[in-house]
């Protein structure tokens, strides 16, 4: 009996670089990232059209101590526009990936992201609902958070206003997609997307009264420019991936 060599492609280094080459190539053509960026960014600056549309300036009976007199009430916002367009958003999301799955043979497992997505924003719509269920709290009246009841102006109450909105329905969905993608760059952005959620800007952070029809720009534009931009800046990086391949092939 005679012994034979098997030919080798190549040495276990070689090997192990290719298998890593390999990875990196198909995590870049499983990744989307821009898609879900670039909906939620235009979603947040429409919020402010809406916002200019809805305007409205109510006189309403003032809380004690100033009870008799008359306190200026504003009110901006639909209360279905962020529930429909955030659920329209997770699942135009879902069929994008699925469908570029299908199209280039490899995919992501982006059912964890859609998921969470819809479940928090079930509860911020909830959440939503049982603070209005007698209708829009007076000034001063204090909020009913599942049964606490805060002051308004409370450091608590301002935080869970904070906390049970864009934050919940969309940053925290953000971390499970970095978590899905493996992108720190992801992880980052959405870390940088909670901050600017939770740390209050008001209408007087950018000069603007509360009275104006424009007091909730702050609030939209940030977050919205921050996710339009981590949008392009995925998607130039997803281009620059995709020709860098073209031409190794």
């Amino acid at each position: 009996m005679t012994d034979a060599t098997v030919p080798s492609n190549g040495t276990p280094h070689e090997v192990l670089a290719g298998l890593g080459e390999l990875t990196r190539k198909v995590r870049a053509a499983q990744r989307g990232t821009w898609f879900p960026l670039l909906l939620l960014g235009g979603l947040t600056l429409g919020g402010i059209l809406v916002s200019r549309l809805t305007y409205q300036i109510l006189s309403v009976p003032c809380p004690e101590p100033a009870a008799g007199a008359d306190c200026t009430l504003v009110r901006q916002g639909s209360p279905l526009y962020w529930p429909i367009g955030l659920a329209l958003a997770y699942l135009a999301t879902a069929i994008f990936y699925v469908r570029r799955a299908r199209r280039r043979g490899v995919g992501t497992a982006v059912r964890p992201y859609v998921l969470t997505g819809l479940a928090l924003l079930a509860v911020v719509a909830a959440t939503s609902l049982w603070v209005t269920r007698n209708g829009i709290p007076q000034p001063g009246a204090p909020l009913d958070f599942w049964g606490l009841h805060l002051a308004p102006s409370s450091p608590a109450a301002r935080f869970l206003s904070r906390l049970t909105g864009d934050a919940l329905a969309v940053g925290l969905p953000l971390l499970v997609l970095a978590r899905v993608e493996r992108s720190r760059t992801l992880l980052l952005l959405a870390a940088l997307y909670l901050a600017v959620e939770l740390v209050p800007l008001t209408p007087g952070w950018a000069g603007i009264p509360m009275t104006s029809p424009w007091a909730f720009l702050p609030q939209y534009a940030v977050p919205g420019a921050l996710l339009l931009l981590g949008a392009v800046g995925f998607a130039l990086a997803e281009r620059s991936s995709g020709r860098s391949g073209g031409r190794a092939a």
